[in-house]
């Protein structure tokens, strides 16, 4: 089972990048999902987490009304569109997936699956 991350790199303040998250191995059209952040120092924090079918999602307020997390169980795919970046928004970001029929949750402790990371930089 492998999470893969894609889409970091570096972006001006205010501009935009979508990461996106690609599973292997099985189909993970069971399991929530979330995207997690750590930034040098700091501890990996909840970025946003998306149900199952996608019906329900959840953000940290520190992003909540820029970011925007989605998924497409037919291709095994979720998705954080970042809009309006800040230099605050920089951080190794990682997608993770709890196991099956589990509800979305918000700490680290209770995914299972993790991808290796991909670093967003926001600097002008």
């Amino acid at each position: 089972v492998q999470l893969q991350a894609s889409g970091g790199g570096l972006v001006q303040p205010g501009g935009s990048l979508r990461l996106s998250c690609a599973a292997s191995g099985r189909t993970f059209d069971s399991n929530a999902m979330g995207w997690f952040r750590q930034a040098p120092g700091k501890e990996r924090e909840l970025v946003a987490t998306i149900s199952w079918s996608g019906g329900s999602t959840y953000y940290a307020d520190s992003v909540k009304g820029r970011f925007t997390i989605s998924r497409d169980n037919a291709k095994n795919t979720v998705a954080l569109q970042m809009n309006s970046l800040k230099p605050e928004d920089t951080a190794v970001y990682y997608c993770a997936a709890r196991s099956q029929n589990l509800p979305m949750a918000f700490t680290v402790y209770d995914y299972d699956y993790w991808g290796q990371g991909t670093l967003v930089t926001v600097s002008s």
